[in-house]
């Protein structure tokens, strides 16, 4: 497969780039990454070249206020925001879900980084990276927050795309039918190339920032902390990511460890391990800490990194191989050439990792997740920051057939999300409607029969899931 290209595939590949006005430094950057691709470079980590890694918690840091306060002065934020939310029936951006009161992940961000430029006096930009598809919508909701924008910079930058590869031979896919589907964003890791391409790394220096504070737009938790930003910049490291303790949930994700052969900090991806070490990336005793994708660097130290390799910063390849239309299995096989942000973690000397509490991770994948960032397992306070309100976030599970896709799950909860503070799990089989007011205590599992609804003011509980239904 890889290794037998085309000599004419990156030359074609690179024209059909320019000619959609891509820039020279992403360019240059897919150039690098289909050369591997060439030589048959996998982006594989196998498990006998790393070991486990063992970090600090946050909780047991000394940060005074002052350093705090400094370091979220000097501080700017960057909010991925490229994603569709496609797997849940979307065609806009992800961050225009409505969350709670009406308001988006759009709308919490922007206050969310309003009150903490009132509170520390900080100018703290914020910048989306958007994807060609999420820009006009992305803009268009945060035109009401006029003071959102800083002068001088942009309030978003847009990631880069590159052509999908026929996996064959390596030459650039078409699909006349839907030539958008020739293309696809590199991954996360793209955000490195499109600052530098676009002049923002220099423009976000000579302005007088220091350090960047990178997360997900659909991760309400991920909010620029003025005690983390000061715990980065005491610790003088060039870059640097929240880690999570990994649960259940987190078997199949990715996780940090540490290279055998540098001593680097390594952020393994599960598209990055062989299906033999599967078992031990699933092992939760032994790769302790899952990515939150929130993460840190110090603006002087990325230039310094980038202009030492040529604009490249040289992150590992992810090789992910789907077929030219992903709706149709008919289609070809091709290869998107990914990379991920964290990786830029073993670029640098002296990057560390830090343990935060799972308050700082609060992704939204599926409606599961939805449904729990809509109930009260979260206060949103005045800072419109998320408290959790419970020990634990309960374990929920709704039916796919009925629950996947963002308008079918409105529909079955016509009146919000039931109370789920008081629950442990709680898991929806078959097509189940909610009333306004229904409390979830313990675990609770509702069984598959035909349609039925869960009448308003409903207590369920265990272990007789069906109390207070009707048919």
């Amino acid at each position: 497969m890889a290794g037998k290209g085309n000599p004419q595939g990156l030359e074609l590949a690179r024209e059909k780039m320019r000619q959609a006005g891509v820039d020279d430094v992403a360019i240059d950057t897919f150039a690098h990454y289909y050369r591997l691709l060439e030589h048959g470079e996998t982006g594989m980590i196998t498990e006998d070249s790393i070991e486990p890694l063992d970090m600090e918690s946050l909780a047991d840091v000394e940060v005074p206020e002052e350093t705090a306060a400094e370091a979220i002065r000097k501080t700017a934020v960057i909010k991925l925001n490229g994603g569709l939310g496609t797997s849940m029936g979307m065609e806009r951006a992800k961050s225009l879900l409505c969350v709670r009161r009406g308001l988006s992940f759009l709308d919490i961000i922007a206050r969310q980084v309003l009150h903490l430029r009132k509170e520390y006096d900080a100018t703290l930009p914020l910048l989306f990276m958007n994807s060609f598809r999420t820009s006009a919508d992305t803009m268009a909701a945060l035109a009401r927050y006029d003071d959102l924008p800083v002068e001088g910079l942009p309030l978003e930058f847009l990631q880069n795309k590159e052509p999908k590869l026929l996996a064959a031979d390596l030459m650039p896919a078409a699909y006349p039918k839907n030539p958008d589907l020739e293309w696809c964003p590199p991954g996360h890791g793209d955000i490195y190339t499109a600052l530098r391409g676009t002049g923002l790394l220099a423009r976000l220096l000579d302005a007088g920032y220091r350090y960047v504070f990178v997360s997900n737009s659909d991760n309400l938790g991920a909010v620029p902390d003025a005690r983390v930003a000061g715990w980065f910049a005491q610790s003088g490291a060039p870059f640097a990511i929240e880690a999570v303790r990994r649960t259940p949930s987190d078997r199949k994700g990715g996780h940090f460890a540490r290279r055998k052969a540098d001593g680097r900090v390594v952020l393994r991806e599960s598209a990055q391990t062989l299906d033999a070490d599967k078992e031990a990336l699933a092992d939760l005793s032994r790769h302790k800490y899952a990515s939150t994708n929130n993460l840190w660097f110090d603006l002087q130290a990325m230039v310094d990194a980038l202009d030492a390799r040529g604009g490249i910063l040289g992150l590992p390849l992810i090789k992910n191989v789907k077929h030219l239309d992903p709706a149709d299995a008919s289609t070809p096989e091709v290869i998107q050439i990914e990379t991920a942000m964290g990786a830029a973690i073993e670029v640098f000397e002296g990057a560390l990792t830090i343990e935060v509490g799972r308050d700082r991770f609060v992704p939204v994948k599926t409606t599961d997740d939805l449904l729990v960032l809509r109930s009260d397992v979260y206060d949103l306070g005045r800072d419109f920051v998320l408290d959790q309100a419970g020990e634990e976030v309960p374990f929920v599970s709704l039916d796919g057939h009925f629950y996947k896709l963002v308008g079918d799950f409105d529909k079955r909860f016509p009146e919000g999300a039931p109370s789920l503070r008081e629950a442990g799990s709680f898991t929806v089989e078959g097509d189940w409607t909610f009333g306004p007011g229904v409390r979830v205590v313990g675990d609770v599992a509702l069984e598959a029969s035909a349609a039925q609804r869960v009448e308003g003011g409903t207590v369920l509980s265990e272990p007789d899931p069906a109390q207070g239904t009707d048919g």
